[in-house]
């Protein structure tokens, strides 16, 4: 990574804290959530911000994912190794996340967050969840799986749907690829291309802090805290159950294979405190591309697993879809059998899949998963309504660390890391700011 071009690395050291972006993003969301407590129609009326901010990372997200795929597919020369590649990352997906799934289940089982609401489902006032409903209605398997062809090659681009996006970007790569020499300079164009975006990125992050601001005053003006009391039981379980998943099942994964999760952690911490103020982990995919790079991982693995595991390795919506669903089960005292809790847990490994991007996608795929088990009422889902926001951040946050860990353990395993200059990276990560030179790590 070559900081020189941003300013020499030397001054980092002395860069007041008050200019550092996650301090910024700190004390914005403390901020927000004071307004939002104190002020709630103020706070409510501070959502543009955040959404402001969502909408300006969106809108790099396609042209990032494309470029960093079609450049690494098109730069790995070898479509063996992509395939090796590919072919890993899924296999290393469809495992953790179905583990991520029955960890929801067993917590759920164990803990019954649900147990005493006594709901009944006809009392249940639906209007917040009409639209969730008939959407999950109309999403069946196959509906799903068309849905991953865009109208138009453009057009994956134009909507940015993560999905279509991936579509179109491997095809690209595969073509550039088979072309040979033919193919180097679109490649080599691609690349220049994915700078620039990069570039605009760098831009949009410094506004991270209003964005963070924003999202957190309104969600707390709107739904107040008032409305986690009721539901704590809920929010802990699932709080607990995410931070049990990340140090035992995602450390174990990280221990085997030679570095330490708490310093991944502190790593992208600036990327973990960004998703938080926004509860979408779509507001750093830009972000950890480079800093996956940065530690060592090549851009053609970076730009295979990091898109892809945004779309196909939720553990953090996964957990929530089967720890949700028992808890609606329990509170509106619906007995489910062992098998119609697997069943549940095989709908879920499908319906999770295309959940990415999208800010409380995980509602809508917990509204489409529910809507294939007839046994609990759909209505029901109105009660996690009010709290929904404060769950996504918490799904947000492991699925980036669930994704991270991926990279890292994909990277290593194609022998492309060194352990002891892992370590020392972890230790001394980039400031955002640096973070996003791009062309570095290669």
């Amino acid at each position: 990574m070559t900081t020189d071009a941003i300013r020499p690395a030397v001054h980092h050291h002395h860069q007041p804290w008050y200019k550092i972006l996650y301090v910024q993003v700190l004390i914005a969301i403390a901020l927000g959530i004071l307004i939002g407590y104190f002020y709630p129609d103020l706070g409510k009326s501070l959502k543009p911000l955040g959404d402001g901010f969502i909408a300006l990372i969106k809108m790099m997200i396609a042209p990032v994912i494309f470029c960093t795929v079609v450049h690494g597919i098109s730069s790995m020369g070898d479509l063996k190794r992509v395939g090796r590649v590919g072919l890993k990352a899924l296999i290393y997906f469809e495992t953790v996340s179905t583990v991520a799934l029955a960890v929801g289940l067993l917590v759920g089982r164990t803990l019954q967050p649900g147990r005493g609401f006594n709901i009944d489902p006809a009392s249940i006032d639906t209007k917040s969840v009409a639209n969730y409903v008939t959407q999950a209605k109309e999403q069946g398997i196959v509906a799903h799986l068309m849905a991953i062809i865009p109208d138009s090659f453009f057009g994956a681009l134009a909507r940015g749907d993560l999905l279509q996006v991936l579509l179109i970007s491997i095809l690209s790569g595969f073509a550039i690829a088979y072309m040979g020499k033919a193919g180097e300079p679109i490649a080599a164009a691609i690349d220049k291309a994915a700078k620039m975006f990069f570039g605009i990125i760098r831009i949009i992050v410094r506004v991270a802090p209003l964005g963070a601001f924003g999202a957190m005053a309104f969600t707390v003006g709107a739904y107040g805290l008032g409305s986690l009391w009721n539901l704590a039981a809920l929010i802990g379980t699932f709080y607990l159950t995410s931070i049990l998943f990340v140090l035992i099942v995602l450390g174990s994964i990280a221990r085997l294979s030679g570095f330490s999760i708490i310093r991944f952690i502190a790593y992208i911490k600036d990327e973990l405190l960004i998703v938080l103020g926004t509860s979408s982990s779509e507001t750093v995919l830009p972000q950890m591309i480079q800093k996956m790079e940065h530690l060592g991982a090549s851009r053609s693995v970076v730009g295979l697993v990091i898109p892809t595991g945004y779309s196909f390795n939720l553990d953090g919506t996964n957990i929530y879809m089967t720890l949700a669903t028992l808890f609606l089960a329990q509170a509106t005292n619906t007995p489910l059998t062992i098998w119609q809790e697997l069943g549940i847990l095989g709908i879920a490994m499908i319906t999770s899949k295309g959940a990415s991007g999208v800010t409380g996608a995980g509602f809508i795929t917990l509204a489409a998963t529910l809507s294939i088990v007839p046994d609990i009422p759909i209505q029901s889902i109105a009660i996690l309504v009010g709290i929904d926001k404060f769950m996504s951040e918490c799904r947000a946050l492991t699925n980036l660390i669930g994704n991270g860990v991926a990279c890292v353990v994909i990277s290593l395993s194609e022998g492309e890391l060194d352990k002891e200059a892992l370590h020392e990276t972890m230790a001394h990560p980039l400031e955002l700011g640096e973070a996003l030179e791009p062309g570095g790590g290669g």
